[in-house]
């Protein structure tokens, strides 16, 4: 019978040493590949994204970061943020719902004109409206964050519009479904596009103005495509976008708890009050970058604006009318925009 070969034991160690080394390596973090359609020096990109990422890596102890992708460098078109992120090529996303008409039938209620107060008020009751009554429009997704944009002003290129009949043959780009039946109860010709379609269609005369907050303005080049500027008066937004920072669900289930409870203490009715406020100074610096222009920014008056909710009051039936138990839904959504709105 032979002996059984016995290893020296430097040899022995020598063998072990990479088992030894492997075990010992810390494992990769977790990298979340997160896509947007705006650039670098958006207020999307540099107040409220990177922060967020920043957030989560300090908090994880640089076990979870982003790899950022604005622009859309992970490829694709706007429209498809969305299913990007449902399907996995993209972690995390931040889009508009109104980009995919028809996706989000519930939560669309906070697009509907004069229905939303300030910016933070209404962006948790968004939170709450989608987390009790819409979830399942969010098939797929872990929502992060859920708010709703400033409010909408009209740049227009060479025209003044102050009333009603001055929207008379006018093409304007409008942001959403509800925004496009605005338009056209205004009297417009509605005209849907991505934001980063529209400077290109201003430039051209496609479309003589367009519909977007303050913060839009910078990076797209508006200020500089158009020369009028008309906001509305009043105590209810005109018109607002909702928007969605949401995370691929298998994505956030394969995570270990604790780096679930970072995404979870980074989602939410705060946070999404957090993210519709990191726009405000951008919408102010806009705003005044483009009074230094020299353009015209002006107020409908309240007289003018009660017409233009009256002209718009059919969109809102409408709505209500379509949506299975519309009316409930509406109730339910306006009382939280009646609760969080501020004094």
């Amino acid at each position: 019978m032979q002996t059984p070969r016995i290893l020296p034991l430097t040899a022995l160690i020598l063998a072990c040493a990479p088992l030894v080394t492997q075990a010992a390596t810390p494992s990769e973090p977790v990298v979340l590949k997160l896509a947007h359609s705006l650039p670098p020096m958006s207020a999307a990109h540099t107040r409220f994204i990177v922060p967020w990422c920043e957030r989560i890596e300090v908090q994880s102890g640089g076990r979870m970061k982003c790899q950022i992708y604005p622009a859309m460098s992970l490829g694709g078109a706007p429209a498809q943020l969305l299913q990007q992120a449902r399907d996995g090529i993209a972690d995390v996303t931040w889009t508009l719902p109104g980009w995919t008409p028809g996706r989000f039938p519930l939560s669309e209620v906070f697009e509907l004109p004069f229905f939303t107060s300030d910016r933070e008020s209404s962006s948790r009751a968004l939170w709450d409206f989608v987390e009790h009554n819409a979830m399942s429009e969010f098939a797929g997704l872990k929502p992060i964050g859920t708010w709703v944009t400033g409010p909408y002003v009209f740049h227009f290129r060479d025209r003044e519009v102050r009333n009603l009949d001055d929207f008379k043959g006018l093409k304007v780009r409008a942001p959403s479904r509800l925004g496009n039946k605005m338009l056209a109860a205004l009297g417009a010709t509605p005209v849907g596009m991505p934001v980063p379609q529209m400077p290109e269609s201003l430039a051209k005369g496609v479309i003589g103005g367009a519909l977007v907050p303050w913060e839009v303005v910078p990076p797209t080049k508006t200020h500089e495509l158009t020369r009028f500027h008309a906001e509305a008066a009043g105590d209810r937004t005109m018109l607002a976008a909702t928007m969605i920072f949401a995370m691929n669900r298998k994505k956030y289930d394969s995570l270990p708890v604790d780096l679930k409870k970072v995404i979870d203490d980074n989602s939410g009715r705060d946070t999404s009050a957090w993210i519709a406020a990191q726009f405000e100074p951008a919408d102010t610096a806009a705003r005044e970058m483009t009074v230094a222009r020299g353009n015209a920014v002006y107020a409908i008056t309240p007289e003018e604006m009660r017409k233009w909710q009256a002209a718009t009051r059919d969109v809102t039936e409408e709505w209500i009318r379509e949506v299975p138990n519309g009316r409930q839904h509406y109730d339910a959504a306006a009382a939280l925009v009646a609760r969080y709105a501020k004094p």
